[in-house]
C-alpha cells in the first residue's frame, strides 16, 4: 500500500482532470448565482450563502446557510440548490446541508452583493 501523498494541491480522482474539476465548480458557481432569495434582489453566491462545496465521485455537498434563521423559504431554498447542482453536467447527485454556525452577517457578501443593494 502506497503512502499517502504529503501536497498543499488537493488529491484528485484519477479520472478527473484538474481542468474538468475547475469547469465543474465554475459551472456551479453560476448555477448558484441563478438561484435568488426572494426578499433579496442578489444570488446566494454573492450574499455569501454557500459556505462550503465538495464533489466527490459525481456527488456534491453543500454547505449553507440563509440571512436568517427564519427565511419564509428556508424549507424550500435548500431543494433550489440541490436542483441548480443537478444542472452541471458531471453532478449526478447532490446534497444541501442547512448550517447557521458560523451565522451569516453581510460582511460575507461580495462588493458586487454590496453594491447592488446600495452599501458600498
Amino acid at each position: 500500500m502506497d503512502a499517502p501523498a504529503t501536497t498543499s494541491e488537493p488529491v484528485l480522482p484519477q479520472s478527473l482532470s484538474q481542468d474538468e474539476l475547475d469547469r465543474i465548480t465554475d459551472d456551479l458557481i453560476a448555477e448558484f448565482k441563478k438561484v435568488f432569495d426572494p426578499e433579496i434582489p442578489v444570488d446566494i453566491y454573492e450574499l455569501g450563502l454557500i459556505y462550503k462545496v465538495d464533489f466527490n465521485a459525481g456527488h456534491v455537498d453543500v454547505d449553507m446557510t440563509l440571512t436568517a434563521p427564519g427565511c419564509p423559504v428556508a424549507g424550500e431554498m435548500p431543494g433550489w440548490v440541490e436542483a441548480a447542482c443537478l444542472k452541471v453536467q458531471g453532478v449526478g447527485s447532490a446534497k444541501v446541508n442547512l448550517v447557521f454556525d458560523p451565522p451569516w452577517t453581510p460582511a460575507r457578501m461580495s462588493d458586487e452583493a454590496k453594491l447592488e443593494l446600495n452599501m458600498l
